[in-house]
């Protein structure tokens, strides 16, 4: 993947200028510099939720700008536009936005700085100066923990950070894919992503696998672009070529071992459930938990399966949480239980409650999240849950199918979901097996 940042301290050695500007003219004019698409943009857009009506977005890394002319033209309430400052090393990219964005009538709403991502100047980069942060193919350049941390101050309060990130699509990738991968840029799998957003203070709104085709757009023309370049180039872009080969070359090796994924995060704030603090729950607490349950499902089965689970041997004591009112009073309530997949041990994420007249306060997220790094923090590596496919994924729990795991009964997949605690730990493969008391 290529991004102008990532030439910004090469000049100092002998011959890598001649390498750097032969590696550029090879992409000045291909629309892109890195897989994505229209289509992936707004769909990660779309997983931000409501914005203001004129939302002030900063695009690093933007490249020739292809996606701060979209955010430009359709971010913001009802489509109407945004604010954006594009941000690049690479002077004639920037220029190439400029005419774009005078193109299509956008000249006024796209401002141009030319600037390193990872030392942005002081003006104009203050803390809290934009609602939406976006970085589709750049953030490696960074790393991706250290983009998470550099660019939460950029956000304003309710503001979200959406980038792109290649990682391990298999468990164990191949020397063949690593021998590439590993010099460059160190990937992990999409649940090691995810728990590093998490561990910087994020919630997730939303995780988008780039599909084969985002690929496609980024390499269909530099291909092109790299059978049409004249061989009188010169050493420096024979280099260039020949490293641009190479890439593509591993990519139709071994692209079934890596992807693409979009990820939209959102700094945790008390509005997020910091307001409901969760705690382990007493012996004092078991019958305000039945009510929450009761409350909240409206039937008696989950409260049941509750007491019933007390006493199975899958009980795990310090896993069953609540959240608490700012009374004192019980707001929610979430169980861990042991469960096997394929043999292996498993955590349940089942049933989650909230008191209905609390529902969406935050208060069921509080739990949940405190539940989950209870867990972590107890060395468990893998947790399932069954439940809304709109509602869990803000936790990192992605469909369990994208790791051979399976529901014992018939359930729509994207139902059926997983969450990797621990990423160094292989996750296991099969069907899940519930505690007795789930009844299946």
């Amino acid at each position: 993947m290529t991004d102008s940042n990532s030439f910004d301290a090469a000049s100092d050695h002998d011959g890598v200028d001649d390498f750097t500007h032969a590696f550029f003219a090879l992409h000045h004019g291909l629309p892109r510099q890195a897989p994505g698409s229209d289509a992936s943009t707004r769909h990660l857009l779309s997983l931000c939720g409501p914005l203001p009506e004129r939302p002030r977005v900063l695009d690093l890394g933007c490249g020739p700008g292809r996606s701060a002319l979209l955010l430009a033209a359709e971010a913001g309430a009802a489509g109407a536009g945004a604010e954006v400052t594009a941000v690049d090393l690479h002077a004639p990219f920037l220029d190439e936005l400029r005419a774009a964005a005078a193109a299509r009538g956008l000249a006024d709403r796209v401002r141009t700085v030319e600037a390193d991502m990872g030392a942005l100047p002081g003006e104009g980069f203050e803390d809290g100066s934009f609602d939406l942060v976006w970085a589709e193919g750049s953030a490696y350049l960074l790393g991706f923990d250290a983009a998470l941390a550099r660019w939460k101050r950029l956000l304003a309060p309710g503001g979200t950070l959406v980038l792109t990130e290649c990682q391990w699509s298999v468990a164990q990738p191949s020397a063949g894919a690593r021998a590439f991968w590993d010099p460059h840029c160190a990937l992990r799998t999409t649940a090691g992503n995810l728990a590093a957003a998490q561990a910087a203070g994020y919630r997730v709104l939303g995780v988008h696998d780039l599909p084969d085709s985002d690929w496609d757009e980024y390499y269909g023309p530099l291909a092109e672009r790299v059978r049409a370049v004249s061989a009188a180039g010169g050493p420096a872009m024979a280099r260039a070529v020949a490293a641009t080969r190479e890439e593509l070359d591993v990519r139709a090796r071994h692209g079934h071992e890596y992807g693409y994924t979009g990820y939209v995060l959102r700094p945790v704030s008390a509005g997020d459930g910091d307001a409901w603090p969760a705690r382990p729950e007493t012996a004092a607490d078991t019958a305000a938990v039945r009510e929450i349950n009761l409350a909240a499902f409206g039937t008696p089965l989950e409260a049941d399966l509750v007491d019933a689970l007390r006493a199975d041997d899958s009980w795990l004591p310090g896993l069953s949480y609540v959240a608490e009112a700012p009374d004192g009073s019980v707001a929610a309530h979430a169980l861990l239980t042991r469960c096997e997949v394929g043999g292996a041990p498993a955590l349940a994420l089942a049933p989650v409650a909230a008191d209905p007249a609390l529902q969406r306060s935050g208060a069921g997220s509080s739990v949940v999240r405190a539940l989950l790094a209870a867990a972590r923090e107890r060395g468990e590596s893998l947790v399932l849950v069954l439940g809304h496919p709109a509602y869990y994924p803000r936790f990192g729990f992605l469909p369990a199918s994208r790791f051979g795991i399976r529901a014992p009964f018939e359930v729509p997949d994207e139902a059926v979901m997983a969450l990797v605690l621990d990423d160094s730990r292989p996750v296991p493969t099969g069907t899940i097996r519930y505690p007795d008391p789930f009844g299946v």
